[in-house]
């Protein structure tokens, strides 16, 4: 449609065009399959999706249909296009979470996310390439390969979201979904461009995910704004009973999220610069440079910023606190238990031994065996979680601050080939902490036209995503940072 910029479009955007009967939904999906078609495999080759949905055209119908008949939107949701990470369980395509060990594999049922997606009417476009089992940062698994970043096409695009990320920064879809173990929806967040929203444990079900570590798993969105990520956060949140972590999240959410987009919703905020999360090396004076201009916003718009000293050090919490790995054979093994006795695989071990992996993932795979959930060191991690977990909520309290900020990677997103290092997200994922991404800037680098993105962390204590939510949104509103990549422009018509 001429007067309808499908760039950079929004939830509320497209809705509005299609109760005016400016814009089908059967047009917007084909506008996204033109883009797969042109970005994903060839050009850039960007090389996030594993699987389109092959009846994605007749479910567009379907919502035009709908609408159509009734005058009205089929829920929040209505005729969005989701890009879905693929360890997702969907029950019409195949869910692999990145793995030849798991190709061909269609589960009998969806994930409840998927599920609470469906039902407010949005369309699942595409599954979306992962790290391999969601294991590690870099985006490279045995049954696509490596995604590569848009703003860099020599740089990965974080992960183990970062199909989805790359796909989302490319505009392709809408709505992202990711899962977030240790860094997984922030990271991809932070190197595309994007918003990223890890809630509070227990807020969302993990049932129906491939899992990873289920003391520390959750689900969230990664959008290109806010708002994007508010409206389907509000969506996917609640209780399930397949899930009995979600028990803590009842009564937690008394409104709905998207009543705290307020434009000055950071004007009398306290927030905390955690300046122990900053890198302190050559490596890390871009992105501090990046995070020191952002945080001026704070400032201009009626914040107050605390300088916060303290002992919170990125590689402790990574080695002496997050459980990931620990929980990583156990709980993936209690996941390929429930698969049917005529798959060649049923463990982990099952999948080393038959060599069903990519090169990339056996290191951290062969650690994982060697781990046990209830041993002393594992024990000892747990209580080492208890204990940062009272000194962030102890540094809030003495500091009356709102929300603390850091950049969620002290050094830019890293090369193909080499692994990601010094994230910030543990400090949400071995705490079970809520936080949102945001775009903070651009660091220049010689193969990045634009440069690279750099994402800021806003970390709030727990079940305190309203107040994340109006910071955030603020921030946003008063910064305008993303900015699309070159190497996927509009296509001609």
């Amino acid at each position: 449609m001429e007067h309808f910029e499908f760039m950079e479009t929004t939830i509320s955007k497209v809705h509005q065009a299609y109760l005016e009967g400016s814009l089908t939904a059967v047009e917007l999906i084909k506008f996204y399959l033109q883009r797969i078609e042109a970005y994903d495999k060839k050009g850039p080759a960007i090389n996030s999706i594993i699987c389109v949905n092959p009846n994605i055209l007749e479910e567009a119908a379907a919502a035009d249909a709908y609408l159509k008949e009734h005058h009205a939107l089929q829920g929040p949701l209505h005729g969005i296009p989701v890009m879905l990470k693929d360890n997702f369980n969907t029950s019409d395509m195949p869910t692999t979470a990145g793995s030849i060990a798991l190709k061909g594999w269609v589960p009998p049922e969806n994930a409840f996310v998927v599920e609470k997606l469906k039902q407010a009417g949005a369309l699942i476009l595409a599954k979306t390439n992962l790290h391999e089992f969601a294991i590690w940062g870099e985006t490279i698994s045995s049954i696509l390969g490596q995604t590569v970043n848009p703003y860099d096409l020599t740089r990965t695009p974080g992960g183990s979201s970062g199909g989805t990320g790359a796909s989302i920064a490319a505009n392709i879809g809408i709505i992202g979904m990711g899962t977030d173990t240790i860094n997984s929806v922030r990271s991809p967040a932070s190197a595309n461009s994007l918003v990223g929203i890890r809630p509070t444990i227990g807020l969302v079900s993990r049932a129906g995910i491939i899992p990873y570590s289920l003391t520390q798993d959750t689900a969230g969105p990664i959008c290109r704004t806010v708002e994007d990520a508010v409206r389907t956060l509000d969506v996917i949140v609640g209780y399930d009973e397949k899930d009995a972590e979600t028990a803590w999240s009842v009564g937690q959410k008394r409104d709905s999220y998207i009543d705290h987009l307020q434009k000055d919703g950071m004007e009398g905020k306290r927030i905390g610069i955690l300046k122990s999360l900053f890198g302190k090396e050559k490596c890390n004076a871009s992105t501090n440079q990046v995070i020191e201009t952002a945080l001026q916003v704070f400032r201009d718009h009626g914040a107050t910023l605390v300088e916060v000293e303290n002992q919170i050090d990125q590689s402790y919490l990574n080695e002496e606190v997050s459980v990931h790995l620990d929980d990583f054979c156990h709980d993936l093994n209690s996941y390929l238990e429930t698969l049917p006795p005529r798959w060649p695989v049923h463990s982990m071990k099952d999948i080393l031994d038959k060599g069903l992996f990519h090169p990339f993932s056996e290191g951290n795979m062969r650690d994982a065996m060697t781990r046990q959930v209830g041993s002393p060191r594992y024990l000892e991690k747990m209580y080492n979680k208890i204990a940062v977990r009272r000194e962030v909520m102890k540094i809030m309290a003495d500091l009356h601050l709102d929300a603390m900020v850091y950049p969620h990677q002290q050094q830019l997103v890293c090369k193909i080939g080499s692994n990601q290092l010094q994230r910030n997200g543990v400090l949400c994922s071995s705490t079970g902490f809520p936080s949102i991404c945001v775009p903070a800037g651009f660091a220049p680098s010689p193969e990045a036209p634009i440069g690279v993105p750099v994402g800021m962390e806003i970390i709030g204590r727990p079940w305190s995503e309203p107040v994340l939510i109006e910071i955030a949104y603020s921030f946003e509103q008063h910064s305008h940072f993303r900015k699309m990549p070159v190497s996927t422009p509009a296509l001609e018509d």
